[in-house]
């Protein structure tokens, strides 16, 4: 048995030391809330409490949910929207710019609306508005889009083709317009510039063919998409359940782009229009997922939201990979951050600077498994505990199964030593099940698949998956559209069928 030690100590000294010291998590009363009037997210790490989520004590009801492919971003998305859809009856609105959220949207019961494929937006529609303020939003679109800003004379030329396409139209442009009344379209537009043109008077032609040069590609045939009359009526998403807006197959960033800001600009004025409601929970929540050339620029009415959502029970949650492409006026305001499995060192950086998050917090986070989270609430009163905790997991309506993908087998000698190459693709089970069924595999076959996927730790090689795929009888153009719909590339999908044919012997 050792000696005990007396000794004299200051009580300056004493005061240094801490002898118990309460885990980095808020008190239980801020996690765990009222269930009929929160959404139940998962289980905190460290004490294991209950983690359901509501605003009423935060600053606003937006969220940023960060984090790598494959981390869980759309589960933990599916799952908030399906809870809230629950609890407060919210209506959901997902600007999906890559087609993610397609299969599960319809089996939901939700309606997907696919541009390029028979739906059309007009962007000069009115929902209500003054024409004045539709062309106002048009040419910050354009501001946003294009380089624009930078020609003065084509800027005003095209504003004033806009508001001129109006009055042709029978509007009073600085007047709200009775319901029903048809709008022009870019063609107008286009048609009263290229009038101009025909004049020859105008003094500086370059200008004008510039001008309509920009109209122009998003008006012509074939790629028409957002001038030719509406088949929607985007002013009435805010009250029809569970919405998917495909953007995946227009053909580039400005076409996504272009209908992202339209549909969010309609959005914000229609949140005004319905005013205040004093009923429990959130109308509307929109969902921003990948949408960079969106949510980077403080132009964009996603800050607008961001700023005035709360008071209409509107909430924004904003989903990416990489957290420098959600802008920082976005970014810093909104009142819940998902920190989910962060890959490179100058994400995490941003992140800690950002939230000021303490370096134990940091390490924390950079271990994080797949489905693991931290949490950054940012309340409406000052607190004396950390705004960041620990989420054991994020809890859904189906377990969080993952499955990895390797293509170690295709890779030289050289590619294999090169850290920057990925050499295994995670997919949770939703998104998996989801993308097989859109490529139109029946469900006899998939269920094979993770039948044996699931007997190999729910691991395999891509020669070894596609394998599978073919032994079920499924067509090359088929497993290589499906191939591609996961994110692998044309060059690693040509060698894992010259790697098959030389293993078979063809």
């Amino acid at each position: 048995m050792g000696l005990l030690r007396i000794q004299n100590i200051m009580t300056n000294e004493l005061a240094k030391r801490t002898f118990l010291s309460r885990p980095p998590e808020p008190p239980y009363e801020f996690l765990l809330n009222d269930p009929t009037d929160s959404i139940f997210v998962g289980i905190t790490k460290l004490l294991g409490v209950p983690f359901t989520w509501t605003f009423s004590a935060l600053t606003n009801p937006h969220i940023s949910v960060v984090g790598i492919t494959g981390s869980g971003k759309s589960f933990f998305v599916k799952t908030f929207l399906s809870r809230a859809s629950y609890v407060w009856n919210t209506n959901a609105i997902i600007i999906d710019w890559a087609g993610e959220y397609i299969s599960w949207v319809k089996q939901s019961g939700g309606k997907v609306i696919s541009f390029s494929k028979g739906d059309y937006m007009n962007i000069m529609d009115l929902s209500g508005m003054r024409p004045l303020d539709r062309t106002k939003q048009i040419m910050n679109s354009l501001d946003i889009l294009t380089d624009i800003g930078e020609y003065p004379e084509q800027r005003r030329l095209t504003a004033e083709a806009v508001e001129q396409a109006y009055v042709n139209f029978g509007f009073n442009i600085a007047e709200t317009p009775a319901e029903g009344k048809e709008a022009p379209t870019l063609k107008d537009v286009v048609s009263l510039l290229e009038e101009k043109q025909t004049e020859g008077t105008y003094a500086y032609p370059a200008e004008l063919e510039n001008a309509i040069y920009r109209l122009r590609q998003f008006s012509r045939p074939g790629e028409d998409y957002f001038a030719r009359k509406s088949t929607i009526d985007i002013g009435k998403l805010t009250t029809s359940g569970l919405v998917d807006l495909d953007l995946s197959s227009l053909p580039d960033e400005r076409f996504r782009a272009l209908a992202a800001l339209f549909i969010l600009q309609t959005l914000k004025e229609k949140m005004r229009m319905e005013s205040w409601s004093s009923k429990a929970g959130l109308r509307t929540i929109v969902t921003l997922d990948e949408a960079w050339k969106i949510a980077s620029d403080e132009r964009s009415d996603a800050v607008t939201i961001i700023r005035e959502g709360r008071k209409y029970s509107f909430g924004l949650i904003v989903a990416s990979q990489n957290p420098t492409d959600i802008n920082e006026a976005i970014f810093s305001n909104v009142g819940t951050t998902i920190m989910l499995r962060i890959k490179f060192e100058k994400f995490m950086q941003y992140l800690q600077g950002s939230l000021n998050f303490s370096d134990f917090m940091r390490s924390e986070i950079g271990k994080l498994g797949v489905g693991q989270a931290a949490v950054d609430m940012s309340f409406n009163t000052s607190v004396k505990f950390p705004n960041v905790f620990l989420l054991e997991r994020i809890v859904g309506e189906l377990p969080l199964e993952m499955y990895t993908i390797t293509i170690e087998s295709l890779l030289e000698p050289n590619e294999l030593a090169d850290k920057e190459i990925k050499k295994e693709f995670v997919f949770d089970r939703i998104t998996l099940d989801s993308k097989l069924v859109e490529n139109g595999l029946n469900p006899e076959s998939y269920m094979a698949i993770f039948k044996e996927m699931g007997s190999q730790e729910r691991k395999a090689d891509i020669g070894k998956f596609v394998e599978i795929l073919v032994g079920e009888n499924i067509g090359k153009d088929v497993i290589v559209a499906f191939l591609r719909d996961i994110g692998f590339s044309d060059m690693i999908i040509t060698r894992v069928f010259s790697h098959i044919q030389r293993e078979s012997g063809g």
